[in-house]
């Protein structure tokens, strides 16, 4: 199954954002999976990665449209967030220290531990693409 949203770059289509990727799994997967555990496992890697785009790649630009793309084959899901902002040099991110009381900086670190691989790949055809891998295991498993 592959599917795509179209949003704008604004946090009051969280909701939507979040609706449609849940709904669109729970379609196609049914009872199959531990909904509570992997809903918010999936919802905050989302979540943290809509509201990026929002605040940095498109900061006050919410006409620019941010698209979702969800594919999923057997349990595997690929999530990707595509942008029109200048990108993120990876090679400049310092993870957080929790000592030092950082603002910033948590949301590539928390996108790692949810999810089985994230990759991060500037300017193809003049868009960023963020894209999020995991294994939905089974309910009984």
């Amino acid at each position: 199954m592959r599917t795509e949203l179209n949003v704008p770059s604004d946090l009051k289509f969280l909701a939507i954002v979040e609706s449609w990727l849940l709904g669109c799994l729970e379609v196609e997967l049914g009872d199959s999976v531990d909904w509570p555990r992997q809903s918010n496992r999936l919802r905050l890697a989302l979540v943290e990665a809509y509201s990026n785009v929002v605040r940095h790649a498109h900061r006050d630009q919410p006409n620019l449209p941010v698209s979702i793309r969800l594919e999923l084959k057997s349990r595997d899901i690929a999530l990707e967030v595509w942008d029109h902002g200048k990108g993120y040099d990876l090679a400049t991110y310092l993870p957080p220290n929790p000592e030092e009381k950082q603002e910033g900086g948590y949301g590539w670190l928390i996108m790692n531990r949810l999810m089985d691989r994230v990759e991060y790949r500037l300017q193809i055809d003049g868009r960023n693409c963020l894209k999020l891998e995991a294994n939905l295991p089974d309910k009984n498993a």
